[in-house]
């Protein structure tokens, strides 16, 4: 659907409804061939107005639901005005004069021009509430959307937070393990080390066993057996 194509058709429309609705009147007031003039007139605004009507009908159904539902019930409100306008230019012209007959129909006339005007007004009226109705829901959604963008945001800014701790606590982790294999490293090292002096200590004293053994055994041997 051409939402230009369609508001278009509907102020062409409107033109039309502005001048046919004030032909009855006109109608009353004049004889002959200006009232003949008047009715071809009338009757040609009536068929494109008709054709507008029908070109908006044609537009709407390609229309969401809604919409379409909603001005295809002022199409037919178009429709009952147009046929309304229609008995006033026949009772305009159907030679009363001034006669009371005539006066009567054109009170009938005027009478008719106000109900189709209430009735106009009572569907304006419908729509401006039911346009008001879809700005409140289409408000509450965009107002629904933006608090779940809120705490959506928030989580997210919370996750990331979350995230920035864990990442600092791995990194003391990390820190920390770096240090602990430096510190092994330092005790394998030192343990080397006490092993070595061990193995140096057990010879050393080895030997010192050795050597108080064989002195021994000298002493032994010159103080006993040597004569």
């Amino acid at each position: 659907m051409s939402s230009e194509e369609f508001e278009k058709l509907h102020e062409i429309y409107r033109s039309l409804y502005e001048e046919l609705k004030l032909m009855p009147e006109k109608a009353l007031k004049c004889h002959g061939e200006e009232r003949k003039r008047l009715v071809r007139r009338f009757d040609e605004r009536q068929g494109e107005a008709d054709e507008m009507l029908q070109g908006m009908e044609e537009e709407l159904q390609t229309a969401p639901s809604a919409y379409r539902n909603a001005m295809n019930t002022k199409l037919r409100m178009y429709r009952r005005d147009l046929s309304k306008l229609q008995r006033d230019i026949k009772i305009s012209t159907s030679g009363f004069g001034s006669s009371p007959q005539a006066m009567e129909g054109s009170h009938h006339g005027l009478y008719s021009s106000e109900n189709q005007h209430s009735t106009h007004l009572q569907s304006q009226r419908s729509l401006l509430l039911q346009g008001t109705e879809s700005l409140n829901n289409a408000s509450q959604s965009i107002e629904r959307s933006q608090r779940i963008a809120a705490e959506t945001e928030h989580i997210g800014t919370d996750i990331i937070e979350e995230l920035g701790e864990q990442r600092e606590q791995l990194d003391r982790t990390r820190n920390r393990l770096v240090d602990t294999g430096e510190n092994l490293s330092r005790s394998r090292k030192i343990l080397r080390a006490m092993s070595r002096r061990l193995v140096t200590n057990k010879l050393l004293l080895g030997v010192i066993i050795l050597m108080e053994l064989a002195i021994l055994g000298a002493v032994v041997y010159l103080k006993f057996f040597r004569r």
